[in-house]
């Protein structure tokens, strides 16, 4: 691609160099220049790529997408090399310029673009390089500080229900279709998002849904897309760190950037903070409520639990109505459902596809039903690893009145001591029966870690075995398992390892779960 149809659409100067320049690859990570690639150089919290231009260059890269005027680093880069080239130095020599070759050499220099941002440089030359995607596709958009990755999962369900291929991206990786590909984070850096929207449509979908976090709009990430949908679904403070947001304010400013992008947006009214979040979004909001008048209303939730279902219902009324079946446990899902539900409506999927999405779909280690356990107990798999995540599940677990409520679960090594104490705090005021086991010990003793455990569980007097050997805690509560049981496996949720002195072992309960009720049930 030649350099000026990169950096289409966007602010710069050319401070050196031929816009002509052919680029044979987009390259923001030092360590993958390779010659005749564009490198973005970016600052992070930790780091600024201004300081490896040298690099890049000496390896061949022919442009350089830039903040600062790098011409003198790359002067100085260019002495340093000539003064360490032993050649001349060991033969006490000093270089001597050809005038001649002075010609030659200028067309060797590097293309150097200054723009205000590289972050949102990167995004839209990424968005160039790979042809604009997403505008080929209908990308929608959801931000909040809880129930984004439900939602987002909901979204696919439905839509594929109707008949659709989806691809989707958050926080448990990029999906397309069946497809799984892992990413570093929640919403990926500009060039590997733009590239996931080419796969997806490469393979054919029609939709792209994703979770659009604080930290990439407030980088740039999500710079040149065109949303056809965006969600406001609540916000509370989290993410307030040096490295982060200064404070909750800027917290909710970065958030509500997504609302200058995006077509109709759908916001959950029930947050007190929805005016100012959705502000920049005006005349285009559809509403959701579960308290008051809305475009999509939920009202009568309640738990339900018969058989191998355990979730919520609710009745749906506004736009559409109906009576909406949940296979998620926790009325909390109820706004996720009414967001996904409403982008869904307004897109104009019809009202049984949106149903029959609701009522298959699972998050993997979210509150994650294991359905082989039918008829033998109820069990669960859910990521929460802290008090608060811990006490929440529970104590919803618990409103659903089981004969037993038993929770597994063990304390992560080379973590706070505090957390694990609270966690057994939680487990021993609402479960009938703690399963002390193995999580992540890292470099600590499991019987260490499962001592400060036990502290917490001593204040309210609960009740515990353990079974270091988290397999074998499972195979225990499976062939122990009764009818009217809810087992709750708590702190692995969707991953899918454990780490042991510094290595990582494979490890899925969802397999080990499964395999297991095969072998005892004939099931699966």
């Amino acid at each position: 691609m030649i350099l000026r149809d990169l950096l289409r659409d966007m602010e710069y100067e050319c401070l050196q160099g031929s816009l002509e320049q052919e680029i044979t690859a987009l390259v923001y990570d030092s360590r993958k220049v390779e010659p005749g690639c564009a490198f973005v150089c970016l600052k992070g919290a930790r780091f600024d790529a201004h300081a490896f231009a040298g690099q890049a260059v000496a390896q061949g890269a022919v442009a350089l997408i830039v903040e600062e005027d790098v011409r003198a680093r790359l002067l100085e880069s260019s002495d340093a090399g000539t003064q360490n080239n032993p050649q001349t130095k060991d033969a006490g020599l000093t270089e001597q310029k050809d005038p001649q070759a002075s010609a030659a050499e200028q067309d060797t220099q590097p293309v150097i673009i200054k723009v205000a941002n590289t972050r949102e440089a990167l995004a839209i030359t990424a968005r160039n390089w790979f042809g604009n995607p997403a505008s080929k596709l209908k990308v929608i958009g959801l931000t909040g500080t809880k129930g984004k990755t439900t939602t987002t999962h909901m979204i696919k369900k439905i839509l594929e229900e109707a008949g659709y291929k989806v691809g989707m991206i958050g926080t448990l990786g990029a999906f397309i279709g069946a497809e799984k590909y892992k990413t570093a984070n929640t919403t990926p850096e500009s060039y590997e998002l733009q590239r996931l929207f080419a796969k997806m449509l490469e393979e054919g979908c029609t939709y792209a849904v994703m979770e659009v976090s604080s930290q990439a709009l407030k980088l740039g990430r999500t710079a040149g897309i065109d949303f056809a949908y965006g969600a406001f679904l609540n916000i509370s403070p989290d993410h307030i760190s040096p490295d982060e947001h200064k404070d909750f304010q800027e917290y909710l400013d970065c958030k509500k950037l997504l609302f200058l992008q995006t077509g109709p947006v759908i916001v959950n009214i029930d947050d007190p903070r929805w005016p100012e979040a959705t502000e920049l979004a005006k005349d285009r909001l559809v509403t959701v409520s579960q308290k008051g008048e809305a475009d999509y209303m939920a009202s009568d939730a309640h738990n339900i639990w018969e058989g191998s279902f355990l979730g919520v219902t609710f009745t749906l009324s506004g736009k559409r109505s109906a009576q909406v079946n949940l296979p998620m446990p926790g009325t909390f899902n109820v706004e996720n459902a009414l967001i996904a539900i409403a982008i869904t409506a307004e897109i104009g999927i019809p009202t049984e596809a949106i149903l029959s999405g609701l009522a298959k779909v699972y998050v993997k280690g979210r509150t994650q039903l294991m359905t082989c356990m039918a008829g033998h107990g109820t069990m669960l798999i859910d990521y929460a690893h802290n008090a608060v995540s811990a006490e929440n599940l529970l104590s919803m677990l618990k409103a659903y009145k089981p004969d037993r409520l038993i929770c597994l679960f063990g304390g992560g090594g080379n973590r706070a001591k505090a957390r694990r104490y609270d966690m057994g705090e939680a487990s021993g005021k609402y479960a009938d029966l703690t399963v002390l086991t193995m999580d992540n010990p890292r470099d600590e003793e499991v019987e260490e870690i499962n001592k400060t455990i036990i502290e917490g569980l001593n204040v309210h007097g609960g009740k515990y075995i353990t079974i270091i050997d988290r397999e074998e805690a499972i195979h225990y509560l499976i062939d122990n398992a009764r009818p009217g049981d809810i087992i709750a496996l708590l702190g692995k949720g969707h991953e899918e390892y454990q780490e042991i002195k510094g290595q990582k072992y494979y490890f899925s309960e969802e397999k080990i779960i499964e395999e297991y009720c095969q072998k005892k049930f004939g099931n699966s």
